[in-house]
């Protein structure tokens, strides 16, 4: 009994080395056919010479391993096949466990083959787990897609954007930080998105600085400008957005909104003659514009009040303060305008017309 136990474990090694020879062979030729009925039988072999402790252990075991079942992960990205656990981790697991650096040295091309496969597994798996709207396990996978083969900037991009998604609002700061800091990686759309960020966190002054950032990067970027301007607008520097209202207009010159914003930053600045022309512009572009004929009432009124004796400020005045008032008959703002106006110029009937109104939108 005891001479038959040590003949029998005396044949050990020798069926491993065949299984392992099998392996590799079945899998070579796969490489060549695509067929899958190689790649099945190197899975087969592998398994068989990766059962003892003493198998486990082995690198070329180990290497064999990782080729067929990062294989598998790609080739049958339905899971067709039954296994005990996913064929990518078994592909990942493989792949970390061979760290012996003479060994890997010499089998680079083969550990390679194992990163990119692996790389294209866990995309499969990410894509579609985008698709799915299941944004955490879409993280999880482009993170290891990441990890495995210090991927392509959309991969980095698709981490960041996942990242917002699940909350990870700090992750994705940094990752967008990385991008923009170099013009090389940089973007119009990572700028937009890290100013974004900043803003959602409250950070306004990095969401600006970040903008003022690629302006310097992308100068001719129009949605960079207009978010800038948006920016600027929110903050009421009006001063900031006068130097950059003519460059803007240039992209949208029939954009309404736009020409009202210029028109408002001139005003609020002083420069009255550039904001009833920015004004003017918005009423030749909507003559219904409420906001574009009221300001222009406005602009006129406290022009007729300084000089009571001009009847062409009050004429302007009456005229684009009744247009507005016409667009919205229930709007104090210009019915308040309006009774200031007859006031000024001693119209008392219309004046308690208008005040009348008001007691009745206001009771």
């Amino acid at each position: 009994m005891t001479i038959s136990g040590c003949l029998v474990l005396g044949t050990l090694p020798v069926i491993a080395q065949s299984n392992l020879k099998e392996g590799n062979n079945n899998f070579a030729l796969y490489t060549k056919s695509q067929n899958f009925a190689n790649l099945d039988a190197a899975r087969k072999f592998a398994d068989a010479a990766y059962q003892t402790k003493r198998d486990s252990v082995s690198f070329r075991n180990i290497l064999l391993r990782g080729l067929v079942y990062s294989t598998l992960a790609v080739v049958d990205s339905n899971r067709a096949q039954a296994y005990t656990k996913d064929p990518a981790d078994i592909g990942l697991s493989s792949l970390r466990r061979l760290s012996n650096k003479s060994a890997r040295s010499e089998h680079e091309p083969e550990i390679n083959y194992i990163k990119r496969s692996l790389a294209n597994a866990y995309l499969i798996k990410a894509n579609r787990a985008v698709a799915a709207a299941n944004f955490e396990e879409a993280y999880l996978n482009f993170h290891k897609v990441d990890s495995i083969s210090g991927s392509t900037i959309d991969v980095k991009h698709n981490l960041a954007v996942l990242s917002a998604k699940i909350g990870g609002n700090e992750d994705a700061i940094k990752r967008y930080q990385s991008f923009t800091s170099q013009r090389e990686t940089s973007s119009p759309t990572y700028i937009l998105q890290l100013a974004k960020l900043y803003r959602k966190q409250g950070d306004n002054r990095s969401s600006l600085n970040t903008l003022l950032m690629g302006r310097e990067q992308f100068p001719k970027d129009k949605e960079i400008l207009f978010t800038l301007i948006n920016t600027y607008l929110t903050n009421e520097a009006y001063a900031a957005i006068v130097p950059l209202a003519d460059e803007a207009i240039t992209h949208e010159p029939e954009n309404v909104n736009l020409n009202y914003i210029a028109g408002y930053a001139n005003e609020m600045e002083g420069n009255n003659a550039a904001a009833k022309a920015f004004y003017e512009k918005v009423i030749n572009l909507d003559a219904n514009n409420f906001e574009g004929n009221l300001e222009l009432g406005l602009m006129y009124l406290r022009e007729y009040i300084a000089h009571p004796e001009d009847e062409e400020k009050q004429n302007n005045a009456q005229d684009y303060l009744l247009r507005a008032n016409q667009i919205k008959p229930s709007e104090v703002r210009a019915l308040k305008s309006l009774a200031v106006l007859y006031d000024q110029s001693g119209d008392i009937i219309q004046k308690e017309r208008v005040n009348s109104i008001l007691n009745q939108l206001t009771q």
